[in-house]
């Protein structure tokens, strides 16, 4: 899971260095893989603008172009297809490593005409995996402006490792919220607004497998047009190593990796009929995002209208439904699947996805509402449009129980001190409800800790926000009349 500093900083208000978090998340018993410093290798890169592109005249797929860098007007040979006069890209001077390709550039005639320099694409840079173009950057950008600092990479990433128990911390949210109970910051919540629904949508949603899908929520926006997101959040997903698409795809990983939602978009010209959560049908197949075609089988939860199979639920939409510039009407799914029937279908397909990992690790099934309406919002502040009335079909699973719960516990399993007043504060930072009832607690889970079965649980909780390395080193007791070896 990555994030960078800034990102985490949106939820966390904080004056804590970069060391600081990173030390704090460790003794909160989140494991830093790594912090990077994205920008550091691409110190050298900057903005620059094509000026001219014109056809080499020893090549036919190369071009000669003249361009605007911070050394001034300079010739460059360029074999990208999508070179042309007004372009703003990531210009490499002379002398310049190339990360992607290992080459460190030299002055050198290209089929009888020396470049000056290099014009990048992102898999070059090691941003993503393009290849086919050089980059397509914000026309207001400012010639000789630090590339780095132009795409936001000049912000920490951080790489946690994700245990299984915690599908919240597939969230920068759901970190933020840990590391502001460990004392760390003040835990930014905004609440995520209702929008009201301009109409009834004729688009309708459904379950039929609730034990696969037990709430299925939708909502239509139509009159939406399709393009480039915000340069802001084309930065975010490139610090985070994800390719930017177009806006109604970013809003997707955004929210996935911001709130810990997967969500999915369909190009609502495209479905015929209901659009319903069921088990797949022996004899389908469709063709997935990925450009594979699978046979489902009904052990498989599936996607689909009245007229094919669009998708597995929870794991990769087919390509024949999917969002592109030309769609002016969309259906928005946020969904609940089963964690273990998720987990077994992305195993027996081979696929691994964002979404599949997620649900296969729990997603909170009270989200689905508050992931749609976030959804809704940024679709209509980035591509415009007019949303229906929100539809859910089925209902959340059963919360979890409340538990009875001792705070004397604590010092009996941990072996420290904490005051009952402090228990209590630290499991309502942690989104728990906790009511006293004589000497003991009855503790209510929040519905995405679901991983809480017991008592012992809680004492986990609190000694982890406490600080592990507050836990004293005692040696277990020994049984009467033995002898230690010499």
């Amino acid at each position: 899971m990555k994030f960078t500093l800034s990102w985490l900083k949106e939820h966390l208000e904080t004056d804590a260095s970069i060391a600081e978090i990173v030390e704090r998340m460790t003794m909160a018993g989140l494991e830093v893989e790594s912090v990077e410093d994205a920008g550091a290798k691409l110190a050298a890169f900057t903005i620059a603008r094509v000026i001219s592109a014109e056809k080499h005249p020893n090549a036919d797929k190369l071009r000669v172009c003249q361009v605007d860098t911070k050394l001034g007007q300079l010739e460059i040979v360029c074999g990208a297809p999508n070179a042309r006069a007004g372009l703003v890209t990531a210009f490499a001077p002379l002398g310049t490593f190339i990360p992607g390709s290992g080459i460190t550039l030299e002055a050198k005639p290209v089929r009888g005409v020396v470049s000056n320099g290099m014009l990048c694409s992102g898999a070059e840079l090691e941003l993503d995996t393009d290849a086919d173009g050089i980059l397509e950057l914000d026309a207001s950008l400012k010639v000789g402006t630090p590339l780095a600092e132009a795409l936001g990479l000049n912000d920490p990433v951080i790489d946690i490792e994700v245990t299984p128990n915690r599908p919240d911390w597939l969230g920068v949210h759901g970190i933020a919220r840990d590391l502001a109970a460990a004392g760390l910051g003040k835990f930014r919540t905004p609440p995520i607004e209702p929008v009201a629904g301009k109409f009834a949508s004729p688009q309708k949603v459904g379950t039929e497998a609730p034990q696969a899908c037990a709430v299925f929520a939708g909502r239509l926006i139509r009159g939406v047009k399709n393009g480039p997101s915000p340069a802001w959040l084309q930065q975010r997903l490139r610090a985070v190593g994800l390719r930017p698409r177009n806006a109604l795809v970013d809003i997707t990983n955004l929210i996935s990796l911001d709130r810990a939602r997967p969500l999915h978009v369909y190009d609502a010209a495209k479905l015929n009929g209901t659009v319903r959560a069921r088990m797949g049908k022996a004899g389908e197949s469709f063709k997935a995002l990925d450009g594979n075609e699978y046979e489902v089988t009904p052990e498989q939860c599936v996607i689909a209208d009245d007229a094919r199979v669009l998708g597995y639920g929870g794991i990769m939409g087919g390509e024949y439904s999917g969002c592109s510039e030309a769609t002016t009407d969309v259906l928005i799914e946020s969904a609940w699947f089963d964690p273990t029937l998720t987990h077994q279908t992305g195993r027996a397909t081979g696929i691994v996805s964002d979404a599949q990992y997620r649900f296969a690790r729990g997603v909170d099934p009270e989200s689905c509402a508050a992931g749609i309406e976030l959804a809704t919002k940024l679709v209509l502040d980035f591509c415009g449009g007019e949303p229906s009335e929100l539809m859910i079909a089925g209902k959340a699973p059963a919360p979890p129980k409340p538990l009875a719960f001792d705070p004397a516990r604590v010092k009996g399993l941990a072996g420290i001190d904490v005051s009952s007043a402090r228990v209590k504060s630290i499991l309502a930072a942690l989104g728990f409800e906790a009511k006293p009832e004589g000497q003991r607690l009855v503790v209510l889970p929040p519905s995405w800790r679901r991983d809480i079965e017991g008592p012992a649980d809680l004492v986990e909780e609190v000694a982890r926000i406490e600080g592990f390395d507050k836990l004293p080193e005692t040696a277990p007791p020994r049984a009467a009349g033995f002898r230690a070896p010499p």
